[in-house]
């Protein structure tokens, strides 16, 4: 038996390129797969600040669980005020430069700014302490996702 011949077509021609097709901008990225070398670089980039600080913060967290004695209390602050501050700055730095969104935590952050000082410096019920927050969240997620698709060319979102 011989080999069936199959019929091939012409081979498609190529798209031509047309001039008035809009270029994509520079530094847009063209998915929504976020790559580790569009990661944007820290002001003291080859020195690693952030992870430096996030890994003293965790030390902390554990010296103070494992039994700092009588500084326990201050051990475990330390250490969650220093992983939380090493952790916002690494995600507004991806945020603002459209690397990844983090609008939600962001706008999170905003809330506990908003609510926190009213807890502690007015006598407000807490159902409004609840309404500022939730009016401050909405509104900050608003913003930051309007301006993240600013940066991520369109992109609401990358992963």
């Amino acid at each position: 038996m011989g080999r069936r011949s199959r019929k091939r077509g012409a081979t498609p021609a190529a798209r031509p390129v047309h001039a008035s097709a809009p270029a994509q901008p520079v530094g847009v990225p063209r998915d929504r797969r976020a790559r580790m070398d569009e990661a944007p670089a820290a002001p003291w980039s080859p020195f690693p600040l952030v992870e430096l600080c996030i890994l003293l913060g965790l030390v902390l967290i554990v010296w103070g669980f494992a039994g700092g004695g009588s500084r326990e209390g201050l051990l475990l602050a330390c250490g969650f005020t220093l992983v939380t501050l090493a952790s916002l700055e690494l995600a507004i730095r991806e945020h603002f430069a459209g690397y990844r969104s983090h609008s939600s935590l962001l706008a999170g952050v905003c809330a506990l700014a908003a609510v926190v000082p009213l807890f502690f410096f007015t006598a407000l019920p807490q159902v409004v302490l609840l309404a500022v927050g939730v009016v401050v969240f909405a509104g900050a997620v608003a913003l930051l996702r309007a301006a993240f698709r600013a940066r991520a060319g369109g992109l609401g979102f990358r992963a």
